[in-house]
C-alpha cells in the first residue's frame, strides 16, 4: 500500500517565491528523477507555510530514494545553491500518512474483458442486472495495483463462477464517451459450475455463438465488435512488467491463427 510524505515548510512571505523557485529547480526535479510523486504543494493564506505531500510505493521505496537524492549532483548543487541564497525556510517538519480510500476520479479507466470458449466450441456470455438488454462477454474494471491478466482472471470467476485459461489479447477499445478503455482477451474454459453472481450477473451460460446468430445475443454494437474481433483468433503483444529493478511479470506473444 502506498504510504504519503507530508513536508511543511515555515517561511517568511517574502521568500515564498524564492523558495519556490528553488524547489522547481532542484528539489522537485531530483525527487521524480528517482520514482517520488509529488500530489501536490500548497501556500496557506497568510504566506508563511508551504505543504508538500509525495507518494511513494512503501517506506523502504522512500529511503531508498532520499539516499540516492543525497548521493546525485544536483543535491550537492542545491547545498550550494542554499549557501548562496541564505536562510530559504525557518524550519521544517514531516510526518507519513496513510490513505482511506481512493477518492480520484481517474481521467481515463481501464477495464477488461474476455472471450472464453468450452470444449465444444461454445462461447461464455453473461447478462448483468445493470445491461438487461443484452447479454456480454464477461469482465470489468481493472483495480489498482492488477495486472490486465489478474484482473480479467478475477473478474470472469467474480461474475461466472468459472477459471479459464488465457492466451492472449484480440483487441483495444476506446469509448470516448465514457473514457474507458477495454481490453479483450481470448482463452478458454478450465473448471467451475457456470453461475450468476448475485447483485451482478442475472444469467450466466455457454452457448454458440457466431457471424450469423450474433445477433440475437447481443444487442449494443460496441459489444458486438469485440466478440466478433475475438472469433478471428488474431493476438497482439502484451506483457506486464516493473521497473527500479526491472522484473517482467508476463508476456503474450503477437500470433495470427489460420
Amino acid at each position: 500500500m502506498a504510504i504519503f510524505r507530508k513536508k511543511v515548510y515555515k517561511v517568511s512571505p517574502e521568500n515564498v517565491q524564492v523558495f519556490t523557485d528553488f524547489f522547481h529547480q532542484y528539489l522537485y526535479p531530483n525527487q521524480m528523477r528517482y520514482g517520488s510523486k509529488l500530489v501536490g504543494r500548497w501556500v496557506n493564506e497568510k504566506q508563511n507555510e508551504i505543504m508538500a505531500i509525495w507518494e511513494y510505493e512503501s517506506i523502504e521505496q522512500y529511503h531508498n530514494i532520499e539516499q540516492k537524492i543525497r548521493e546525485s549532483e544536483r543535491h550537492r548543487q542545491a547545498q550550494e545553491k542554499r549557501k548562496e541564497l541564505g536562510n530559504l525556510y525557518i524550519e521544517s517538519s514531516q510526518e507519513f500518512l496513510s490513505t482511506t480510500g481512493n477518492y480520484h476520479d481517474p481521467k481515463h479507466i481501464v477495464s477488461v474483458s474476455a472471450y472464453i470458449t468450452n470444449e465444444k466450441g461454445e462461447v461464455l456470455l453473461v447478462k448483468n442486472y445493470h445491461r438487461s438488454d443484452t447479454y456480454e462477454m464477461p469482465g470489468g474494471q481493472v483495480e489498482e495495483g492488477e495486472s490486465l491478466h489478474e484482473a480479467i482472471c478475477r473478474e470472469v470467476v467474480e461474475e461466472t463462477g468459472v477459471e479459464v485459461k488465457l492466451y492472449g489479447i484480440t483487441g483495444i477499445y476506446q469509448s470516448l464517451t465514457s473514457r474507458i478503455f477495454c481490453i479483450v482477451f481470448r482463452g478458454e474454459y478450465v473448471s467451475g459450475t457456470p453461475r450468476p453472481a448475485e447483485g451482478e450477473t442475472q444469467d450466466v451460460l455457454f452457448t454458440r455463438v457466431d457471424q450469423e446468430n450474433v445477433d440475437q445475443w447481443i444487442k449494443r454494437p460496441h459489444f458486438k465488435t469485440r466478440l466478433l474481433d475475438a472469433i478471428q483468433s488474431n493476438y497482439i503483444p502484451y506483457e506486464s512488467f516493473k521497473v527500479r529493478p526491472y522484473e517482467l511479470i508476463e508476456r503474450y506473444e503477437a500470433i495470427q491463427e489460420d
